[in-house]
Protein backbone atom coordinates (compact mmCIF):
# COMPACT_ATOMS: atom_id res chain seq x y z
CA UNK A 1 0.00 0.00 0.00
CA UNK A 2 1.46 3.39 -0.60
CA UNK A 3 1.33 6.58 1.76
CA UNK A 4 -0.81 8.02 -0.30
CA UNK A 5 -3.37 5.04 0.19
CA UNK A 6 -2.44 4.75 3.70
CA UNK A 7 -3.75 8.36 3.95
CA UNK A 8 -6.50 8.02 2.01
CA UNK A 9 -7.59 4.66 4.29
CA UNK A 10 -7.04 6.00 7.54
CA UNK A 11 -8.80 9.76 6.30
CA UNK A 12 -12.27 7.48 5.45
CA UNK A 13 -11.87 5.40 8.76
CA UNK A 14 -11.96 8.52 10.31
CA UNK A 15 -14.46 9.91 8.77
CA UNK A 16 -16.46 6.99 9.32
CA UNK A 17 -16.06 7.30 13.69
CA UNK A 18 -16.79 10.65 13.65
CA UNK A 19 -20.22 10.40 11.65
CA UNK A 20 -21.19 7.23 13.62
CA UNK A 21 -19.95 9.29 16.95
CA UNK A 22 -22.63 11.51 15.70
CA UNK A 23 -25.26 9.52 15.63
CA UNK A 24 -24.45 8.47 19.65
CA UNK A 25 -23.71 12.19 20.59
CA UNK A 26 -27.49 12.75 18.88
CA UNK A 27 -28.80 10.25 21.02
CA UNK A 28 -26.53 10.81 24.09
CA UNK A 29 -24.82 14.55 24.15
CA UNK A 30 -21.31 14.57 23.73
CA UNK A 31 -20.26 13.83 26.97
CA UNK A 32 -22.68 10.91 26.81
CA UNK A 33 -20.26 9.57 23.98
CA UNK A 34 -18.82 6.27 24.85
CA UNK A 35 -15.39 4.75 23.68
CA UNK A 36 -16.87 0.99 23.81
CA UNK A 37 -20.02 1.80 22.35
CA UNK A 38 -18.24 3.59 18.94
CA UNK A 39 -16.21 1.22 18.54
CA UNK A 40 -18.81 -1.79 18.68
CA UNK A 41 -20.40 0.61 16.33
CA UNK A 42 -17.93 1.13 13.79
CA UNK A 43 -16.32 -2.56 14.23
CA UNK A 44 -13.15 -1.71 15.72
CA UNK A 45 -11.27 -2.71 19.00
CA UNK A 46 -11.52 0.88 21.62
CA UNK A 47 -7.36 1.32 20.77
CA UNK A 48 -8.27 1.06 17.07
CA UNK A 49 -10.50 4.03 17.85
CA UNK A 50 -8.33 5.71 20.10
CA UNK A 51 -5.54 5.59 16.98
CA UNK A 52 -7.67 8.47 15.58
CA UNK A 53 -7.69 10.40 18.65
CA UNK A 54 -5.48 11.47 20.75
CA UNK A 55 -8.01 11.54 23.36
CA UNK A 56 -11.86 11.69 24.25
CA UNK A 57 -12.03 15.47 24.13
CA UNK A 58 -10.35 15.33 20.74
CA UNK A 59 -12.72 12.82 19.40
CA UNK A 60 -15.62 15.27 20.85
CA UNK A 61 -14.15 18.13 19.44
CA UNK A 62 -13.97 16.17 16.03
CA UNK A 63 -17.45 15.27 16.22
CA UNK A 64 -18.80 19.10 16.83
CA UNK A 65 -15.99 20.30 13.77
CA UNK A 66 -18.10 17.84 11.61
CA UNK A 67 -21.24 18.97 13.28
CA UNK A 68 -20.67 22.50 11.98
CA UNK A 69 -19.29 21.28 8.54
CA UNK A 70 -22.80 19.64 8.21
CA UNK A 71 -24.67 23.05 9.13
CA UNK A 72 -22.72 24.56 6.77
CA UNK A 73 -23.41 22.08 3.77
CA UNK A 74 -27.09 21.68 4.61
CA UNK A 75 -28.72 25.16 5.96
CA UNK A 76 -26.27 27.48 5.06
CA UNK A 77 -24.78 27.15 1.79
CA UNK A 78 -28.17 26.72 0.14
CA UNK A 79 -29.43 29.83 1.74
CA UNK A 80 -26.38 31.62 0.07
CA UNK A 81 -27.49 30.90 -3.50
CA UNK A 82 -30.58 32.80 -2.59
CA UNK A 83 -31.17 36.66 -2.73
CA UNK A 84 -29.67 39.25 -0.67
CA UNK A 85 -32.65 40.08 1.99
CA UNK A 86 -35.59 38.95 3.03
CA UNK A 87 -35.07 35.34 1.00
CA UNK A 88 -31.80 34.71 2.10
CA UNK A 89 -33.19 35.37 5.52
CA UNK A 90 -35.92 33.28 5.00
CA UNK A 91 -34.00 30.51 3.43
CA UNK A 92 -31.49 30.45 6.79
CA UNK A 93 -34.26 30.24 9.45
CA UNK A 94 -36.55 27.74 7.07
CA UNK A 95 -33.00 25.47 6.65
CA UNK A 96 -32.33 25.92 10.38
CA UNK A 97 -35.73 24.97 11.43
CA UNK A 98 -35.56 22.16 9.05
CA UNK A 99 -31.67 21.08 10.88
CA UNK A 100 -33.20 20.84 14.24
CA UNK A 101 -36.45 19.39 13.14
CA UNK A 102 -34.23 16.58 10.84
CA UNK A 103 -33.74 14.07 14.16
CA UNK A 104 -35.82 13.23 17.16
CA UNK A 105 -33.04 13.88 19.01
CA UNK A 106 -32.89 17.65 18.02
CA UNK A 107 -29.66 19.37 17.18
CA UNK A 108 -25.98 18.37 18.49
CA UNK A 109 -24.70 21.97 18.78
CA UNK A 110 -27.93 23.38 20.66
CA UNK A 111 -27.43 20.45 23.19
CA UNK A 112 -23.62 20.93 23.82
CA UNK A 113 -24.47 24.44 24.49
CA UNK A 114 -26.64 23.22 27.36
CA UNK A 115 -23.83 20.61 28.29
CA UNK A 116 -20.99 22.91 28.49
CA UNK A 117 -22.70 25.89 29.41
CA UNK A 118 -20.52 26.13 32.89
CA UNK A 119 -17.70 23.94 32.10
CA UNK A 120 -14.36 26.16 30.79
CA UNK A 121 -12.15 24.49 28.32
CA UNK A 122 -11.96 23.88 24.95
CA UNK A 123 -15.74 22.13 23.97
CA UNK A 124 -17.26 25.31 25.42
CA UNK A 125 -14.56 27.79 24.06
CA UNK A 126 -15.39 25.90 20.21
CA UNK A 127 -19.31 26.11 21.08
CA UNK A 128 -19.23 30.12 22.02
CA UNK A 129 -17.26 30.50 19.34
CA UNK A 130 -19.18 28.71 16.28
CA UNK A 131 -22.60 30.27 18.22
CA UNK A 132 -20.70 33.90 18.07
CA UNK A 133 -19.57 33.07 14.03
CA UNK A 134 -23.21 32.28 13.61
CA UNK A 135 -25.04 34.93 15.32
CA UNK A 136 -23.06 37.47 13.42
CA UNK A 137 -23.99 35.58 10.14
CA UNK A 138 -27.57 36.29 11.41
CA UNK A 139 -27.15 39.75 12.17
CA UNK A 140 -25.43 40.19 8.68
CA UNK A 141 -28.38 38.52 6.73
CA UNK A 142 -30.98 41.05 9.02
CA UNK A 143 -28.67 43.82 8.07
CA UNK A 144 -28.76 42.80 4.27
CA UNK A 145 -32.54 43.23 4.47
CA UNK A 146 -32.70 46.23 6.15
CA UNK A 147 -30.60 47.80 3.48
CA UNK A 148 -32.65 45.78 0.55
CA UNK A 149 -35.18 48.06 2.26
CA UNK A 150 -37.35 44.94 3.22
CA UNK A 151 -36.98 45.78 6.78
CA UNK A 152 -37.67 49.06 8.73
CA UNK A 153 -35.02 51.45 8.65
CA UNK A 154 -34.70 51.38 12.57
CA UNK A 155 -34.39 47.49 13.04
CA UNK A 156 -32.32 46.05 15.56
CA UNK A 157 -29.92 43.79 13.69
CA UNK A 158 -28.28 42.48 16.41
CA UNK A 159 -31.70 42.32 18.71
CA UNK A 160 -33.82 40.60 15.60
CA UNK A 161 -30.37 37.70 15.49
CA UNK A 162 -30.95 37.60 19.17
CA UNK A 163 -34.86 37.06 18.90
CA UNK A 164 -33.91 34.28 15.38
CA UNK A 165 -31.92 32.15 17.66
CA UNK A 166 -34.42 32.32 20.70
CA UNK A 167 -36.80 31.22 18.26
CA UNK A 168 -34.69 28.08 17.29
CA UNK A 169 -34.20 27.17 20.88
CA UNK A 170 -37.62 27.58 21.60
CA UNK A 171 -38.15 25.31 18.77
CA UNK A 172 -35.63 23.04 20.11
CA UNK A 173 -36.84 22.67 23.62
CA UNK A 174 -40.88 22.50 22.64
CA UNK A 175 -40.25 19.73 19.95
CA UNK A 176 -39.84 17.50 23.33
CA UNK A 177 -42.95 18.44 25.26
CA UNK A 178 -45.21 19.52 22.43
CA UNK A 179 -43.54 18.16 18.75
CA UNK A 180 -47.21 18.00 17.04
CA UNK A 181 -47.23 21.85 17.63
CA UNK A 182 -43.41 22.67 17.89
CA UNK A 183 -43.00 23.62 13.87
CA UNK A 184 -46.50 25.12 13.80
CA UNK A 185 -45.49 27.82 16.39
CA UNK A 186 -41.99 28.14 15.33
CA UNK A 187 -42.62 29.23 12.11
CA UNK A 188 -45.84 31.48 12.87
CA UNK A 189 -43.81 32.98 14.82
CA UNK A 190 -41.11 34.03 12.85
CA UNK A 191 -43.50 35.26 10.40
CA UNK A 192 -45.08 37.03 13.40
CA UNK A 193 -41.16 38.83 13.79
CA UNK A 194 -40.97 39.42 10.21
CA UNK A 195 -44.72 41.63 10.17
CA UNK A 196 -43.55 43.33 13.36
CA UNK A 197 -40.11 44.54 11.41
CA UNK A 198 -41.28 45.12 8.07
CA UNK A 199 -41.72 48.84 6.61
Amino acid sequence: MTPAAATSKGTATRELIVERAFGIARRNGLEGLSIGELATAVGMSKSGVFAHFGSREDLQLSVLEWTAQRFTETVVRPALAQPRGLPRLRAIVSGWFDWVLASEEGCVILAAAGEYDGRPGPMRDRIVGWLSQWDAQLTKAVTHCIESGELAADTDPELMAFELAALADGLHNTRLHDPARAEDMARRSFERLIRSYSR
